[in-house]
């Protein structure tokens, strides 16, 4: 039996070599008949990877743990604690947190003892980790430069390019811009450059993505998410061969029908051993890439293409990544708030918060919209208070603040949005100079133009021209068009309550064409209304419909309005 399985073996783990894991699945179980020595600890390992980045989550576990075993009964401590750490990661994933720390309890009880190895940096990662949940910076740093030094030592491109992104973690959260993101183009290199293995490819791809989002850095989000998505694509099932013993390996069915993982359609095999027809996914972090995909075209305006992606990822990702599709249902949620189409972003809110995430503050705005301004504002207010928990999200913070100062808006809060303001300005300040940054002052000179106009009005109108002119040309920049609309929509009641009718009616017209051609119906509804109404002329210039929306009235705006959304 041996000799007749070693071949298999070896092409397994040729398969596993070459990354294409649904042909080492289909080899490895075939032979892992579950007789003791069918197949070694170290191949187990092979199996659990293969596993995994064929869809079968359950699967992974299940080899990763028998290689554990396996190792431990070698009393090989190194492959053992190795093997361990990867358990408490898929646990985590999981959502198992009992099951994760006793996991990563056992892998440092492995470790612990044994000289420098390759396999200690995965300990300093999570170590690194944990002092940032702990707001502790200095050992996160510590952290992470332990890390870096085991994996420079390990001469591991992995491992190395992991400690580089995980010491850029740690500077972007102690708001060090710069140096994060200098050694975050540095691991990127080792990414696009082809040097990494499939795993660390994805996991890097997935991480940097994340970090640049949280950073508001667009500019590398919309690089990297388009090379992320290109590494995706790749044809990863093509080189599946069918092995020796007769099973079908992915291919056309025997009808003629052609099979295809990447579009969702279920890949079937026949084994001959009688075994059940598994279904293979061929890159798991296709979803979880496409979602910051989602986030992208979302800002650019590309909303069709945006809720399309959307819906592709809930049908891409594993079970171990949900918070991937939670995402995309948020996303599509935002689509159809802006679209007008409130009862159907009240279910992709929903769906996302089933899903863990806290549908903020797209769901405030949505509140707002259907003249809830109590919920709006109390939602805002426990969102606030909840994401102080997690340093190191500038944008998700920001775009909070910014639904912030429209809701207080909205109510006549004019104190609650100029607390907003302020700190948006500051989050903004936090890289002067660098790509990043641009989002950021954009999103707070948008705000602070919204605030100005309503304190002061036809007073001083140049307290709100100038940081609305410096949010447009930012939103102009990035080509970000939504908000690029809106800006326009405050200068234009800046323009009118400084006597410029002119000017205001330009920028009118400009907003209405982009809200039209993006769907955004709603607001291009209310830029149509402000184009065709008489010019009643009430305090500083203002119209009527203009002086309602600004709050002047000392009540809360007509149902969906709000200066921040002009």
């Amino acid at each position: 039996m041996a000799v007749q399985s070693a071949p298999s073996v070896e092409r397994a783990r040729d398969a596993a070599a070459r990354d294409s894991w649904a042909e080492a699945y289909v080899l490895l179980r075939a032979l892992d008949t579950g007789a003791p020595g069918a197949l070694g600890p170290s191949d187990l390992d092979v199996l659990a990877d293969a596993a995994w980045w064929s869809g079968h989550v359950d699967e992974s576990v299940d080899a990763r743990l028998r290689a554990h075993a396996g190792h431990e009964a070698a009393g090989d401590h190194r492959r053992a604690g190795c093997t361990a750490w990867w358990l408490f990661f898929e646990y985590r994933s999981l959502g198992r947190p009992g099951a994760a720390a006793g996991w990563l309890h056992r892998a440092r009880r492995h470790l612990e003892h044994e000289p420098e190895c390759p396999e200690q940096c995965f300990l300093a990662w999570t170590d690194t980790e944990e002092a940032q949940r702990n707001r502790d910076p200095g050992a996160a740093l510590a952290a992470a430069r332990r890390m870096y030094r085991i994996a420079e030592h390990s001469g591991s491109a992995d491992l190395i390019a992991l400690s580089r992104q995980a010491h850029a973690a740690v500077l972007l959260a102690d708001g060090r811009r710069e140096e994060g993101l200098a050694l975050l183009d540095d691991a990127m290199c080792s990414v696009t450059a082809g040097e990494l293995s499939g795993m660390f490819t994805g996991l890097l791809y997935c991480l940097a993505l994340t970090q640049c989002m949280a950073a508001a850095d667009f500019a590398r989000a919309a690089e990297w998410t388009d090379a992320a998505m290109a590494w995706c694509s790749a044809p990863w099932s093509e080189h599946v061969t069918p092995p020796p013993d007769g099973t079908r390996a992915p291919g056309p069915h025997a009808d003629g029908a052609a099979l295809s993982p990447a579009g969702g359609s279920p890949t079937g095999l026949s084994p001959a051993d009688g075994k059940p027809a598994v279904l293979l996914t061929d890159n798991p972090f296709r979803g979880l890439c496409r979602v910051h995909r989602v986030e992208v075209l979302d800002l650019l305006g590309a909303w069709p293409l945006a809720a399309a992606e959307a819906s592709r990822v809930c049908t891409e990702v594993l079970p171990d990544c949900l918070e991937a599709a939670a995402a995309a249902h948020y996303a599509a949620g935002e689509i159809e708030r802006r679209r007008g189409l409130l009862d159907a972003a009240a279910v992709s809110y929903a769906h996302a918060h089933e899903l863990g995430l806290t549908p903020q503050p797209g769901l405030a705005l949505l509140r707002l919209a259907q003249g809830k301004a109590d919920a709006a504002v109390t939602g805002l207010r426990l969102a606030l208070d909840a994401q102080s928990e997690t340093p190191g999200d500038l944008l998700g913070r920001a775009r909070l603040l910014t639904a912030q100062t429209e809701v207080a808006l909205a109510v006549g809060d004019t104190e609650r949005a100029q607390l907003a303001v302020e700190e948006l300005r500051t989050l903004a300040g936090t890289g002067p100079g660098d790509r990043g940054a641009t989002l950021l002052r954009a999103m707070a000179d948008t705000a602070h133009g919204a605030l100005a106009l309503a304190l002061h009005g036809g007073r001083d109108p140049d307290a709100a021209l100038r940081p609305l002119r410096r949010a447009l040309a930012g939103w102009r920049e990035m080509r970000i068009p939504y908000e690029a609309a809106q800006a326009r929509m405050l200068l234009a009641a800046a323009y009118r309550a400084a006597g410029n009718k002119e000017a205001a009616r330009l920028e009118l017209r400009a907003a209405r064409t982009a809200f039209e051609q993006l769907g955004a119906v709603p607001d291009a509804r209310r830029a149509a209304a402000l184009l065709s109404e008489r010019t009643t002329t009430l305090p500083d210039g203002l119209t009527r419909r203009e002086a309602e929306v600004l709050g002047w009235s000392r009540r809360a705006a007509p149902t969906g309005t709000s200066p921040m959304n002009w």
